[in-house]
């Protein structure tokens, strides 16, 4: 009968006891693994059981000590005197049972092994192919200080500055969002999709993305000047020229989304804290966390409500199919506010008539009066032609009915000087179309 031992494992011999007492100082041991008892000899073994061997002139008992589920430390190893443990006994002539018990004891170990490895993250397939650098989460928190720096926040992200020492220290925003959140998720996986088929000078640059876990980060080019929304609301006026070559940097970015890729997109949340201005100034649309895309066949869609109060048009209360007239909708009020460098709404302005900035803009048109918009606005009042041309796009820009509304495409080309603009139709005349 073939008979299994396990060589060069032993670390202690006793010779002259019994069996209880081969057990017991196993059991009271914590190297040993295995104790094998013949004639009153005794042979301690530990882990890993290597250099097995088939023998048939052993005989004798194999005892191999297994932890009971939620049991204490094993006795002799801790404090602790609530230890229990079992001996699985086999006879070595068992040679089939000892086989099948090593198989046993190395599936535990790997199992156990595989376990402990930390669980690999499958990234989102909508990034799988895109030519993006992937940032480890501990990369991220080392560019950026450990997130140290806030650039900004919203509903379910925050934006962090940080560093990229590998790219001759050149600055970085990390958008960090709230994965816990389903939307937070949505917006991720919006934005990489939207912004992964865009190359455009008017648009902000992705650089790399985290997908571990939880984690879900963006990582962009990083803007010195900041957001619109900080330079035109500051304490003071930027010159009009700046502002002039926005309004026509940020259109033409819309027309690119909405006529130039290869499907159309709708970025749903235009606004100044939106567009970002590089060292000379130019506009770049940033933040498709809400961005919808259309496909090859499709000109609208259907959406709950997204945007920002103030620039979302009628159609989106009004449970309508959306398109790209939404973006056009939302420019307008952008226009008007570098126009005359102040918010949409502003609740403390002495005349209540000039609270909502895009009603008291479409009165002054009609009163000929639209030196009141810039009054203390030097350069803006000595242009005051393009200022009339600018208020008249508003105009074609806000018309209730989006088949009567104008497209971003001619836009451009009005701010251009390439297409005159037409006397407007009255807002308040035209009939939403369903």
């Amino acid at each position: 009968m073939a008979h299994r031992d396990w060589t060069q494992i032993d670390y202690e011999h006793f010779g002259g006891v019994s069996e209880e007492y081969c057990k017991h100082a196993c059991l009271s041991d914590c190297f040993c693994s295995v104790v094998m008892y013949n004639n009153e000899e005794c042979w301690k073994k530990r882990l890993p059981l290597t250099n097995g061997r088939n023998d048939p002139s052993i005989s004798g008992r194999t005892m191999i000590k297994v932890r009971i589920a939620n049991s204490s430390s094993i006795s002799g190893c801790s404090d602790s005197k609530k230890g229990q443990h079992i001996i699985l006994s086999a006879l070595l002539g068992s040679s089939i049972f000892l086989d099948l018990l090593l198989l046993l004891v190395a599936f535990f170990f790997f199992y156990h092994f595989n376990r402990m490895k930390p669980e690999k993250v499958q990234p989102h397939r909508v990034i799988s192919t895109m030519n993006l650098q992937n940032f480890t989460y501990n990369e991220l928190e080392k560019i950026t200080r450990g997130f140290k720096e806030e650039l900004g926040n919203g509903a379910f992200r925050t934006v962090y500055k940080g560093v990229l020492a590998s790219e001759n220290n050149t600055f970085v925003a990390v958008k960090k969002l709230d994965n816990a959140a389903s939307e937070g998720e949505r917006e991720f996986k919006a934005e990489v999709t939207a912004i992964s088929q865009t190359n455009h000078k008017n648009l902000v640059r992705l650089l790399g993305f985290c997908d571990e876990g939880r984690h879900c980060l963006l990582v962009f080019e990083y803007k010195n000047n900041g957001s619109l929304a900080n330079f035109l609301f500051g304490k003071s006026r930027p010159n009009w020229h700046d502002r002039m070559q926005i309004v026509i940097g940020t259109a033409r970015g819309l027309f690119y989304l909405h006529e130039e890729c290869t499907n159309q997109i709708i970025h749903c949340d235009i606004k100044p804290q939106n567009i970002l201005l590089d060292d000379s100034f130019t506009a770049r649309i940033s933040d498709f966390g809400l961005a919808r895309i259309l496909k090859a066949d499709q000109t609208r869609t259907t959406t709950a409500i997204r945007g920002t109060k103030g620039y979302v048009a009628p159609e989106w209360l009004k449970n309508m199919p959306i398109t790209v007239k939404v973006d056009v909708y939302s420019f307008r009020i952008l226009l008007l506010e570098l126009i005359c460098c102040r918010k949409n709404f502003e609740p403390n302005v002495e005349n209540e008539n000039e609270m909502i900035l895009a009603d008291w803009a479409y009165e002054c048109y009609k009163a000929e009066t639209l030196h009141l918009l810039v009054e203390n606005d030097e350069e803006a009042l000595r242009d005051m032609n393009r200022l009339k041309k600018y208020v008249m796009i508003t105009i074609w820009c806000i018309q209730e009915d989006p088949l009567l509304r104008t497209t971003m495409k001619k836009v451009t080309q009005m701010l251009e000087g390439v297409v005159e603009v037409s006397i407007p139709l009255d807002p308040s005349k035209s009939i939403c179309s369903t």
